[in-house]
């Protein structure tokens, strides 16, 4: 153990996975963070339930991560996925694999997560500070002390692990940009990434809280197409939300406005949906067309589908034509939208850019411009789609600043 003092701003995933390591290097620890509770972001992650990681190889993690991934390589193959996995079993939190190799904790609920990795970075050397970290103080291009609100702490090393720009509620609220922008460290543009969608469209509002499952969108710009995902989405009084909408908001976020085109169908192809179709027109043959969908389709959906298909929803539905309910068909299988943009970055899971990965050491997580400066999770310019990835990120950086600081 080494004569030092690290202090570390930020108690969340990557700032308790720094500590936990840390306290067991250094002969002194000060977590500083604004927080009553620690790690409060990664409290509510998953909805509640915490997608801790991903059971993928690790090098597959390298194609989920669109941002800087290379980058990765040392923190990845320093401390794994199947290494998280197994600190949190020695913690007493046992994980269970889910769609998407997906890795959550077995009991559902990322409060236990959350305070394993307390746990975790508690010990007789470390000391919990509730205060916000002002300045990192350096003498002659070497940090010395951290400022904050409470007071000034000598520091030999600082691991900054703020967190990105969104969920500002939980601190995650861009102050370490700063900080790390007075230091002369430059910001990559900050943007919003797994993040709600905005369209142009009114009739969404008419939908808000409908959920789609088992649907496929696409998107696409005048190049082609951008984009394409599977699964669960819903409709809000801006625009479109859920995990395919997420996901998918990564891999468009620097090609908005774009068209995106939901297929509410996609296990049948066009001509078995036609057969369903006709099946369910002689069935209600004397009903209005407006309430002889209502086997095949979400009962808030179906006048949104007739009216983007033309047609008059109180129409007797034995005499719609053969056109008319290729229309419908046409509709059904590309329900299109313009998303015009993301929702703001306090309501995004992530946040896309932050600390230049040039000025970064990727083997130590040490910064480039300030001996003893180090760089942990979300600050960094490192983002992933959904799947457990950036938290994975968060860990494996956190371990690597703290083994090095």
């Amino acid at each position: 153990m080494t004569d030092r003092t690290i202090v570390i701003i930020g108690g969340g995933a990557a700032g308790l996975m720094s500590c936990g390591i840390a306290k067991n290097r250094a002969e002194k620890v000060i977590l500083i963070d604004k927080n009553d509770i620690l790690g409060r972001k990664l409290r509510i992650t998953g909805k509640g339930r915490c997608n801790i990681t991903n059971a993928l190889p690790i090098d597959k993690f390298f194609e989920n991560i669109p941002t800087n991934s290379k980058f990765l390589y040392s923190a990845f193959n320093n401390f794994s996925n199947v290494d998280m996995i197994e600190l949190l079993k020695e913690l007493g939190v046992s994980t269970k694999v889910e769609r998407g190799e997906r890795v959550f904790p077995e009991s559902d609920r990322a409060k236990d997560v959350a305070d394993a990795l307390v746990k975790f970075a508690k010990g007789k050397n470390v000391r919990i500070i509730k205060a916000n970290a002002i300045d990192i103080v350096t003498e002659n291009g070497v940090v010395s002390a951290v400022k904050t609100d409470k007071g000034v702490f000598a520091a030999d090393s600082v691991i900054l692990a703020t967190g990105g720009a969104s969920y500002p509620l939980t601190g995650s609220d861009g102050s370490g940009y700063k900080i790390a922008k007075k230091l002369g460290h430059m910001i990559t543009p900050i943007k919003p990434s797994l993040v709600p969608l905005v369209t142009k469209e009114k009739w969404v509002k008419s939908l808000m809280g409908l959920t789609l499952k088992n649907v496929s969108i696409s998107f696409f710009d005048e190049n082609g197409k951008l984009y394409n995902d599977f699964g669960e989405m819903l409709f809000t009084h801006f625009g479109v939300s859920g995990p395919i909408i997420l996901s998918a908001s990564a891999h468009i976020k620097d090609k908005m406005p774009c068209k995106a085109y939901i297929d509410l169908k996609p296990a049948l192809d066009m001509g078995t949906l036609d057969k369903r179709i006709i099946r369910d027109f002689e069935k209600f043959s004397k009903k209005h067309l407006v309430n002889s969908l209502e086997e095949l389709l979400p009962k808030a959906l179906i006048p949104v589908i007739i009216s983007i298909a033309g047609l008059e929803p109180h129409k007797e539905t034995s005499s719609v034509s053969k056109e008319e309910r290729k229309r419908i068909l046409n509709v059904i299988k590309a329900l299109p939208l313009t998303v015009s943009g993301a929702r703001p970055i306090g309501e995004a899971i992530i946040t896309s850019g932050g600390v230049a990965v040039s000025e970064i050491n990727p083997k130590t997580m040490e910064s480039r411009i300030v001996k003893g400066l180090y760089f942990a999770g979300e600050m960094i310019d490192v983002d992933a789609y959904t799947g457990g990835f950036n938290l994975q990120i968060a860990f494996s950086t956190g371990v690597l600043a703290g083994e090095n600081a």
